[in-house]
């Protein structure tokens, strides 16, 4: 008899997440209740935004409550159903959780997908999922970029870095990308295209500005922020008149029990320069015009989307923890079926 094994959150996190946070535990498949459905996933996606979760703390989401599965976007199949919309056996994607079975409600985000149409299921978690549309709508709707301009990307080897450099240079841009290491530093000139690369590693704030001003001697148009903390600091010193920055996300803060913030904020009002606050939910009705754009993107071989696939629920502290380390070599992916 089939079982469900479901990835809990036993206590809320100090600071870097540690094993005794988690709990692992058996229960019974869950039926679907009226107009419902169960999803066996497949796959989910591992975050930075699920850190974020784990603290009971306001936010654009409700915490994770204490004794829940950590929440998660997955793909699976349709496991039983009670909405006459879901066949059992159909390809769905939605926001549910790590578990092998989740209970879900269509509507909102659960939707089917066409797995035909792709290289593999979990490709909905990567360039046609969140993070695809979350680079595709963040630059191409809120920093609108123009062609000629310099983009400055943090976090740059990331899932939604790498996607984000790409797109600028589709779009005409010069790309500059910071990153952590040699060797995600080569990978953004060698397989992703950028025209520059800034190791963040080892440097005080004085080397990274020169270092970023070097790579953009006219200033920085457009920053996509997905980094924060002294990255962020040493950006806003590089800007150019009337820049733009997308803030997507501030990984080096997560796991801080002070969120210091930014606190170069003269920069911003001597260079007249604005920071947008950017989820990609606000993009959700449009989620079918990205990922058709993106699909074609990728069908031309001008976009590259690389996935870390890690396998086995069990595993799914390690592979969490591999975001913070930054270990994964692209979109981190948790293969659960």
């Amino acid at each position: 008899m089939a079982e469900n094994r479901r990835f809990l959150l036993a206590r809320r996190p100090e600071g870097e997440p540690v094993p005794e946070d988690f709990m692992l535990v058996t229960e019974p498949v869950p039926a679907p209740p009226p107009g419902g459905i169960v999803v066996r996933n497949h796959y989910a996606s591992l975050d930075p935004a699920q850190r974020g979760w784990m603290d009971d703390t306001e936010s654009y989401m409700p915490p994770i409550p204490l004794g829940d599965p950590v929440r998660a976007t997955t793909v699976g199949v349709v496991h039983a159903s009670d909405n006459p919309d879901f066949a059992v056996g159909q390809w769905v994607m939605g926001l549910n959780a790590l578990e092998d079975y989740s209970v879900a409600m269509p509507g909102g985000f659960t939707m089917p997908i066409d797995v035909e149409a792709v290289a593999s299921p979990s490709n909905f978690l990567s360039a046609l999922g969140a993070v695809g549309l979350t680079a595709y709508f963040g630059l191409t709707e809120v920093a609108k970029p123009r062609p000629g301009e310099t983009l400055l990307v943090s976090g740059a080897a990331g899932a939604v870095g790498s996607a984000v450099g790409q797109i600028g240079r589709i779009m005409g841009c010069r790309v500059v990308g910071i990153a952590g290491g040699a060797e995600k530093c080569r990978r953004l000139i060698d397989d992703y295209g950028f025209d520059a690369a800034i190791d963040y590693k080892g440097k005080d704030h004085a080397s990274l500005v020169s270092e970023i001003a070097a790579a953009a001697p006219d200033g920085v148009n457009v920053v996509f922020e997905n980094v924060g903390g002294p990255v962020l600091e040493a950006e806003v010193f590089t800007l150019a008149h009337h820049a733009r920055i997308v803030l997507c996300g501030l990984i080096a803060e997560y796991n801080t029990p002070e969120k210091l913030g930014l606190r170069n904020l003269w920069q911003i009002l001597a260079r007249r320069a604005t920071i947008h606050g950017f989820l990609i939910a606000d993009y959700a009705h449009r989620f079918a015009e990205g990922g058709a754009q993106m699909a074609q993107w990728l069908a031309e071989g001008k976009l590259r989307a690389d996935e870390d696939v890690q396998e086995g629920l069990e595993n799914a502290y390690p592979a969490f923890m591999r975001l913070f380390s930054g270990a994964n070599t692209g979109k981190l992916v948790l293969k659960i079926a």
